[in-house]
């Protein structure tokens, strides 16, 4: 059987400022601030999907919910009672819902092209994105705590362990001070990127090797046919990891709340 290889590639994916003028979009406009590539209109798809699919679902909400709306209701519900309410209690789980549920399926959304063909990869495999949220969950970790107790007292409060000799201080404080304010944004970013980055890399090179075997060394069919299933197996375990990614990054910004209205209790 003849046929032709195509050998994967993710310059164009990964590495925006080398791709060539034609991969962009609206490049000729306004000096190209405006240009984007395919990643960042899969971003943009995304993100116009959830919010049609919100605003349809509860468009006219009715008492006992049904389709869409149901959906809906239930997906929040999901949100609301096993992460905001579960780490922050029912008082500070409904007022910090609205972040907390619009990271959670920001994140989901984001994470789905990953395994929709002619897309095949997650808005948040490049750090731009896992950037943005990661920023987001800051400034409500930081604002937590500082509308609890002060900009200054937070800040103390969450470097500064008590009953400490005062020796310890000048080691423990920079140590808490750089996990707490600069290391938590950096992993949240980093975890999400990373995961969605290696299991695109991973389908991009199962399903590169199939093609490769079928069509080019025509006398390992049979392995190419070993490699499909491997690609397809794998797929099926990247929609777990779609869904962990969600709810382990919008976990994590419950948790960083919740010690920052507590900040005084080490």
């Amino acid at each position: 059987m003849k046929g032709e290889f195509h050998a994967p590639s993710m310059e164009h994916e990964f590495f925006p400022g080398e791709v060539d003028p034609s991969q962009l979009w609206f490049s000729d406009f306004a000096n190209g601030i405006f240009a984007v590539d395919r990643l960042m209109i899969i971003r943009l798809l995304m993100i116009v999907i959830l919010a049609a699919f919100f605003l349809y679902a509860f468009r006219k909400p009715k008492l006992i919910p049904r389709g869409a709306q149901n959906v809906a209701e239930y997906a929040v519900d999901f949100v609301r009672v096993h992460i905001a309410e579960e780490i922050l209690g029912k008082k500070e789980g409904r007022r910090f819902l609205p972040i907390i549920a619009t990271i959670f399926f920001v994140v989901l959304i984001g994470n789905l092209p990953a395994i929709i063909p002619a897309l095949n990869i997650s808005a948040n495999a490049r750090v731009g994105m896992p950037i943005i949220l990661a920023a987001v969950a800051y400034v409500a970790m930081i604002y937590a705590g500082a509308k609890r107790y002060g900009f200054g007292k937070f800040v103390k409060s969450s470097v500064v362990i008590p009953n400490l000799p005062p020796a310890l201080h000048l080691l423990v404080v920079p140590i808490e001070f750089f996990s707490t304010f600069v290391l938590r944004p950096v992993t949240l970013t980093i975890r999400l990127m990373a995961n969605m980055l290696a299991g695109h890399i991973v389908l991009v090179l199962l399903f590169g090797a199939t093609n490769f075997f079928f069509w080019q060394l025509n006398g390992w069919t049979l392995l190419a046919g070993g490699t499909l299933v491997a690609a397809i197996a794998f797929t099926l375990f990247e929609m777990l990891i779609i869904f962990l990614q969600a709810y382990i990054f919008s976990l994590l910004t419950a948790v960083y709340i919740e010690q920052s209205l507590h900040a005084d209790e080490h």
